[in-house]
């Protein structure tokens, strides 16, 4: 095993144009969830000083990358998007070997990353501020967009193309420098992204790249004073420590920590296209996307027909290799995680809820080396249960019963968290109550509970984000500052 290591790309730092070796000398293997045993790759485990050479490499670029202007800025974006093109098919296979994700969804997010780089390049050719009439006849008064300065960006591993280029297009296309720690689990596939940014030409110490431990690496970043700002994604534990430190250095700060989406289908919902749906939300990437469906809640007219019908639908799940494209689930993205899942597992059953459908680890045969679960459906669960009220960020729904679209909305609302929802009906007056009363950033009407379009804002309510919208134009409003401008004629 020793001499497989020497033959594994190792991924250096990206700091001031240059890919460096790492002072520390340790490095990190990167594994295969569906084979332990296999190495994707290699990254380093960087220090302190390193994060404070990419700071300082970003603060030295941001005035000439400022100058370059908004066009000039877009015009390079579309060229780093034409790099992660040619290069699509690399980055998805390594992120599916990385994170365990299937090859087509992993595609999908590549072809989903290259049309964000797309969608902020175009902001090069839109406006930057406003003409506002002045009181004083001889005077032009206007707003103009100003950006931040150097932002620390810390992504996590369950989408690590699509997450870090939805903060790394707008903040490099609005004039930002940028350092950027993905997490270590999928810091290959992120590295991999960051060399179509070098390939494209982008000027040395405007992206800058660095992996290591969240205990030092991630700590150097949040606990920075000469960041302006920061976004992170991730737990919510990281993001209130994040928002300590910002608040304490008067660094502006964005988050977005994840969720607790619920599913209501009511009586006069289609059945099958509900339970499609849940499926999909629940139970694709392995039920490990933020906005997954984590609580189905149904209304008793029904709810017989959308278990039953479930219990027939999710055992046609296939659970494997992502690579096989014809399999449905992957792995969980790494041991802890899949650890997690099966403790949550126990949890739901010490508490009273049914375990109607899966919830065990896979060992059979090729799976015995991976990181396997099959997809668990819990009833009999009530919201006071930590089963419905944790994010377990793995494939497992709760079912909860309910009498009434008001109790439905209730018991969707009770919990901390407030990212996404869903409602499957046919009444448009149940569809307009939901979406008034529903506590959730992204409210979904007969569509499932994950995902949501590149240029739509993204974020949540409650404990699920802090701070502005990502995505679409509302990322001009963390980006960037407003001067207001008044020019008088002498």
């Amino acid at each position: 095993m020793v001499e497989a290591i020497k033959t594994v790309e190792v991924f250096k730092n990206y700091i001031n144009g240059e890919w460096k070796d790492s002072i520390s000398g340790q490095i990190t293997n990167s594994i295969n969830p569906a084979n332990k045993n296999e190495i994707v790759g290699q990254v380093q485990s960087s220090t302190i000083e390193e994060v404070d050479d990419a700071i300082q490499a970003a603060t030295e670029a941001k005035v000439n990358w400022r100058k370059l202007g908004q066009y000039n800025r877009g015009q390079l974006l579309y060229k780093v998007a034409n790099e992660l093109e040619k290069n699509l098919n690399d980055i998805a296979e390594t992120l599916t070997k990385e994170m365990g994700k299937t090859l087509p969804e992993a595609i999908g997010e590549t072809q989903r990353g290259i049309a964000i780089l797309r969608y902020y390049a175009a902001e090069g050719m839109r406006k930057d501020g406003d003409v506002i009439p002045s009181s004083d006849q001889d005077a032009l008064m206007f707003t103009k967009r100003t950006p931040l300065g150097v932002v620390g960006i810390i992504t996590p591993w369950n989408f690590p193309v699509a997450i870090p280029i939805w903060k790394i297009a707008p903040a490099l296309v609005y004039g930002n420098t940028v350092v950027f720690k993905p997490a270590t689990e999928s810091a290959v596939t992120a590295a991999k992204v960051v060399q179509c940014f070098e390939q494209a030409g982008l000027p040395k110490g405007v992206l800058n790249f660095i992996t290591g431990k969240g205990s030092v690496v991630g700590d150097a970043l949040i606990n920075s004073t000469k960041l302006n700002g920061i976004t992170f994604t991730g737990s919510e534990y990281t993001g209130k420590l994040v928002a300590k430190a910002a608040s304490a250095n008067g660094v502006k700060y964005q988050l977005e920590m994840g969720g607790k989406n619920p599913v209501i289908v009511l009586n006069d919902a289609d059945p099958k296209s509900a339970v499609d749906g849940i499926l999909s939300g629940a139970f694709k990437s392995t039920g490990q996307k933020c906005t997954a469906t984590s609580r189905v809640i149904v209304q008793e007219g029904i709810y017989e027909e959308i278990k039953n019908l479930l219990l027939k639908e999710v055992g046609k799940i296939t659970v494997g290799n992502g690579i096989d494209t014809e399999i449905w689930m992957g792995p969980c993205a790494s041991e802890n995680q899949l650890n997690t899942v099966l403790e949550y597992i126990k949890i739901g059953q010490e508490e009273g809820a049914n375990l109607i459908f899966g919830g065990k680890r896979i060992t059979d045969n090729e799976y015995a080396n991976g990181f396997y679960v099959e997809p668990a459906i819990f009833e009999d669960v009530t919201s006071s249960m930590r089963i419905a009220q944790e994010e377990i960020f793995g494939p497992v729904i709760a079912l909860i019963k309910v009498s009434s679209v008001e109790e439905a909305i209730d018991v969707a609302n009770d919990t901390d968290f407030g990212l996404s929802a869903s409602l499957y009906t046919s009444n448009i007056s149940s569809a307009l109550a939901f979406i008034d009363d529903i506590e959730a950033g992204l409210v979904r009407v007969n569509a499932e509970s994950a995902g949501v379009e590149l240029q739509a804002p993204f974020g949540g309510m409650k404990s699920s984000s802090t701070g502005t919208r990502e995505q679409g134009e509302a990322a001009k409003e963390f980006y960037t500052q407003t001067k207001t401008v008044l020019i008088k004629n002498k």
